[in-house]
């Protein structure tokens, strides 16, 4: 249980961070590019192969690094252990 609760507690805290800079690069996109500010200059996005490499990429590896702990302490939770007592109840209706 204790491993358990350390793995929250770490992919909560990059979780927090990956939203607080996500919800920054919005905010400063929508103040940045809003249609009544003239003097910042247009960049096209669109069909720039690298940039999409870049955030496909970068999402698939952070899966990765999520998905090989969470699997290892998966497996080691899964391991029997020979129990010292073993309790069977029966229950009638």
């Amino acid at each position: 249980m204790e491993k358990i609760v350390d793995l929250h507690h770490d992919l909560m805290f990059f979780i927090i961070v990956i939203v607080v800079f996500v919800s920054w690069m919005l905010i400063r996109l929508l103040h940045f590019y809003r249609v009544e500010n003239t003097a910042t200059p247009r960049v096209a996005f669109a069909h720039h192969t690298l940039l999409e490499k870049i955030w496909t990429y970068i999402p698939a590896g952070i899966l990765v690094l999520i998905a090989a702990p969470s699997f290892s302490l998966l497996y080691s939770i899964d391991a029997l252990v020979a129990p010292k007592i073993s309790v069977k109840v029966i229950g009638h209706q």
